[in-house]
């Protein structure tokens, strides 16, 4: 480009001048002719000229490299050894799921199976996704005929455990948390074309309202976010995850598993088979799933339910619903299990409410538009907010705010909800698209700061002010918005939309929590009306407060989880689980209604049913509680070690302690490399190609580029220089 300018100064520009002169002056030299020019200024600029053109030339190629491959058709997967060399794909994954569904309770058998394809000896690392409630209790590796079983260990036995045999070339199989919903595999010596398996074990509660059970089996992950300042530079070699470590998510390339198409992975893999059996303790009138279409087979009280299609693809939730007969919906079940020596009780009850709110709302909308809603995201969320709009009443008002790398307000305030104001918040919502990162904490500021009301004096007082935040919540840093959100909300509440194929559920469950609110989900685009009516059904009506249980003597009332049950909306039951003595008695509820006058309910509790797992219930309901005391960012000793114990004694994977299954056989010969591989995970059905996380080999890049901007930068100064010498 500056040659031609150059060429263009030489030659149009002077023979223009030239032809504009009289014939007697063509004789003559043109006016337009420069001075005698210096050697050293003509090879200076061709120096700096060349030097930037290949620095350019040689740095774009290395850039290719380095990034992430996002764009469409950028071929085949391939994965990263410690040598940073690419390697073909060695690790194919098939997963197996067995749920049974008893009562409030699902018993989940998961197996993993890890084929190693090479002829390399190989280390499985795979970041999976769990239900956001889920306890697991029991893992199994299967390697050939040896069959070894999992203990439980703190996280650091555990750890030296693995890692001693690792180097040993014993084969052994580690499971740890991350987060509540993020857990990972780890498989030490995998021998060249063998398959080597971990069953897992794990229980989560079923999900009931408005009549109807819900069951969500997350089988991949949204790429998260992490926000904050790097606190190490990019590795230069292999690494794990896409991301490195952050001030806000100091374990962030252990939560960033790389994301692919399902092309990228070998053929079969990341497929998973599913069977369902439901023993609901009442007559099922029917069973869908907005996910998947799926097989009901009735056997009696019994229902086998399975994906028609057969194995399915691991690129979304798997969401299966079931409603009782008509007529046969519980108000209240109780449930018993005596697990060495102790009684433990859950127990349910759905109040009946109805009505509407009698204030006028204040809603405020908040809407990411981040890169990782980009897609069926993104208008998933945009349909689900314009439906928003459509249930304000004249007496309302309202704001809508969106944000990704930064936020925007479209009103400076909140506005009254008529025709105009409506009609602008449509219009914005359609032009609204999806980029840049998920900055949560600004967002969440500006929606729950109270500067909103203070701006409008002492009406504010007479709106009921909601918030409705609409995310996939793909965040690394959601223990820091727990904390803001329990820090700044007021008298708002917090109402959470997850958004997407694959949302952070246990985002969406805990903000809501925080938020005194409650949470849905929009998991198909064409199904957006059914969840959404449900919401902003349960936000026009009264919320039932002030709820208190007592429970007879023998149970101690700080053994009872939680301890102050939440509000209720529209359809939610409450739960509790409760530690003690069963010696008879009766547990008494109450609560306010919405007219100021007393709910009660009471239960027998030698009518209780028997269960199992509810001694884990109850245990991962303490973990919960105790893990809220550490919203501050800090764990002291005395949590540290209860939960640790905990985790101990009900056989719990927890923060601190991990389950590791470890061979005491040496298979692989020490003189043999073992090479790690991370298996990958799939991009969520909807989602954008920028989503992508590809493995990727550290370069110089940055310096090089640098280089050549400074190469750049010279021939410019150099050029520049010219012109005023030739002026």
């Amino acid at each position: 480009m500056l040659l031609s300018l150059e060429s263009s100064r030489r030659t149009g520009n002077c023979a223009g001048n030239h032809r504009d002169q009289s014939p007697r002056q063509r004789t003559t030299r043109p006016v337009c002719q420069r001075p005698f020019r210096r050697p050293l200024h003509r090879g200076t600029e061709a120096l700096g000229l060349w030097l930037a053109m290949a620095l350019l030339l040689f740095v774009q190629p290395l850039y290719s490299e380095a990034s992430p491959m996002e764009a469409e058709g950028t071929g085949a997967f391939h994965f990263v050894g410690e040598d940073g060399q690419w390697q073909a794909p060695a690790t194919l994954l098939t997963t197996e799921y067995q749920v049974t569904v008893s009562g409030l309770i699902a018993d989940t058998r998961l197996v993993q199976h890890f084929a190693n394809t090479s002829q390399q000896w190989r280390e499985g690392v795979y970041v999976f996704p769990l239900p956001d409630n889920a306890s697991v209790y029991g893992m199994t590796m299967k390697a050939g005929e040896r069959v070894i079983v999992g203990e439980i260990h703190t996280r650091q036995e555990a750890d030296r455990q693995y890692e001693t045999a690792r180097r040993e070339g014993r084969q052994a199989a580690k499971v740890e948390q991350q987060r509540p919903n993020l857990f990972t595999t780890r498989l030490a010596n995998i021998p060249p074309g063998e398959t080597v398996s971990v069953e897992l074990q794990y229980q989560q509660s079923v999900r009931y309202q408005s009549g109807e059970f819900e069951l969500q089996l997350p089988t991949t992950l949204t790429p998260r976010y992490m926000p904050g300042e790097p606190l190490v530079e990019r590795e230069t070699a292999w690494q794990g995850g896409w991301a490195t470590p952050t001030t806000e998510v100091p374990d962030a390339d252990k939560i960033s598993p790389f994301t692919v198409r399902e092309g990228d992975v070998p053929s079969g893999s990341h497929r998973a088979q599913v069977q369902l059996t439901l023993n609901a303790g009442l007559p099922i009138a029917t069973v869908t799933s907005p996910s998947h279409a799926v097989n009901a087979v009735w056997n009696g009280a019994e229902v086998s339910v399975t994906p028609q299609e057969g194995d399915i693809l691991m690129d979304r939730d798997l969401i299966v619903r079931w409603a009782p007969v008509r007529g046969q919906e519980p108000s209240a079940a109780l449930f018993h299990q005596n697990w060495q020596g102790e009684d433990y009780l859950l127990a349910m009850l759905v109040p009946g409410m109805s009505g509407r709110q009698s204030l006028p709302r204040e809603l405020i909308f908040v809407i990411d538009t981040s890169g990782s809603m980009a897609g069926a995201s993104i208008r998933q969320a945009k349909a689900s907010l314009l439906k928003g709009l459509d249930t304000l009443n004249a007496g309302d008002r309202f704001n809508v705010i969106q944000f990704n790398s930064q936020i925007e307000t479209l009103f400076r305030f909140a506005r009254p909800a008529d025709a105009e104001n409506l009609a602008s918040a449509r219009r914005y919502v359609q032009s609204l698209e999806a980029n840049g990162g998920t900055e949560m904490a600004p967002a969440l500021d500006r929606a729950l700061r109270q500067n909103h009301r203070e701006a409008e004096g002492e009406e504010a007082g007479r709106y009921v002010r909601q918030v409705v935040f609409m995310t996939d919540g793909a965040v690394g840093n959601e223990q820091g918005l727990f904390r803001q959100i329990s820090q700044q909300l007021g008298d708002s509440r917090l109402f959470t939309v997850g958004i997407g194929s694959a949302p952070n559920m246990h985002f969406m469950r805990e903000a809501a929590r925080f938020g005194r609110g409650t949470y849905t989900a929009i998991n198909d685009l064409g199904a957006v009306s059914a969840p959404l009516d449900e919401l902003f059904r349960k936000m026009e009506s009264p919320v039932m407060t002030a709820i208190q249980t007592r429970w007879p003597d023998g149970f101690n009332a700080s053994e009872a989880l939680p301890q102050r049950p939440g509000d209720l909306f529209l359809g939610e039951p409450m739960v509790q689980v409760v530690r003690g003595r069963l010696n008879g008695g009766e547990l008494v509820a109450s609560g306010r209604l919405p007219d100021g006058s007393e709910w009660q309910q009471r239960m027998a509790l030698d009518h209780a049913a028997e269960a199992e797992g509810l001694h884990r219930f109850w245990a991962r309901a303490r973990i919960d509680s105790l893990m809220d005391q550490s919203l501050s960012g800090q764990v002291s000793e005395d949590v540290r070690g209860e939960i640790t114990g905990l985790g101990l004694a009900h056989q719990l994977v927890t923060r601190y302690t991990s389950f590791v299954a470890v061979d005491k056989t040496p298979v692989r010969p020490l003189d043999e490399d073992l090479e790690t591989e991370s298996v990958p995970t799939l991009l969520p059905q909807g989602s954008a190609a920028s989503m992508l996380r590809y493995p990727q080999t550290a370069t110089w890049w940055p310096l090089l580029t640098a280089t050549g901007l400074l190469g750049l930068m010279f021939a410019s100064a150099v050029l520049m220089l010219q012109r005023r010498v030739w002026a």
